[in-house]
């Protein structure tokens, strides 16, 4: 099939890629659109493994306050200046900003749990799986699942992403860093909650900041 240039034209705002980039994916592809498309996501993500060695020291802070009661401030950084300042990266760290409010989580990964912490995790689903009735010989391999489904609930990495739950936190960072292709990594974040530690009556803050950044 030929390549054309409204062909091309069409794949680069599909896929935001360059022209040549564009060009030739539809050339690997024989003009196939869908083929193209996922040939450049597999091209771009192959880019930015390459680039996770790179040196992320700029980026942006970015705070998020909703209703004046539960707020979250976030540090995402990025290889240089200009993409910080790009409308990509700034929608970026918005929506993560957001996810933060929501889902309130209290680790940025795994590997920042303390191992106190961890191991009295593992003590409590060990004496749950012995009251189930598990075998011994079972526990440490169903507490592996369980440490997986923890962690997706305590990191923010792990966390399924409000705006689309079919991805994680970490997938739509590397998404948006395909897009842009440059290292992005999340450094930190802070989160607030109105009232937090004072005994007061229960109201679900999180559920409200979660339907705001799903648009519902």
């Amino acid at each position: 099939m030929a390549v054309t240039a409204k062909l091309v034209s069409e794949l680069r705002a599909k896929t935001g890629a360059g022209m040549m980039d564009c060009k030739k994916a539809l050339v690997e592809c024989d003009g196939d659109m869908g083929k193209a498309v996922e040939y450049l996501q597999k091209k771009s993500l192959a880019a930015v493994a390459k680039r996770a060695g790179k040196v992320a020291a700029e980026g942006a802070v970015y705070s998020y306050i909703h209703d004046g009661r539960v707020g979250a401030m976030v540090e995402v950084n990025s290889e240089t200046d200009f993409v910080a300042r790009g409308e990509a990266f700034q929608a970026m760290i918005k929506n993560v900003a957001m996810h933060i409010a929501a889902s309130n989580p209290l680790y940025l990964e795994p590997s920042e749990i303390p191992a106190e912490v961890t191991e009295k995790q593992k003590e409590i689903y060990a004496a749950q799986l012995l009251a189930e009735g598990k075998p011994e010989a079972m526990i440490e391999k169903i507490m592996t699942g369980k440490l997986k489904k923890w962690h997706s609930d305590v990191c923010l990495l792990n966390q399924s992403y409000v705006k689309e739950d079919k991805m994680t936190v970490a997938e739509y960072v590397t998404e948006v860093a395909s897009t842009i292709k440059e290292n992005i990594k999340i450094r930190r974040f802070v989160r607030f909650e109105l009232g937090e530690g004072i005994e007061k009556k229960e109201e679900d803050f999180a559920a409200e900041v979660a339907a705001a950044a799903a648009g519902v």
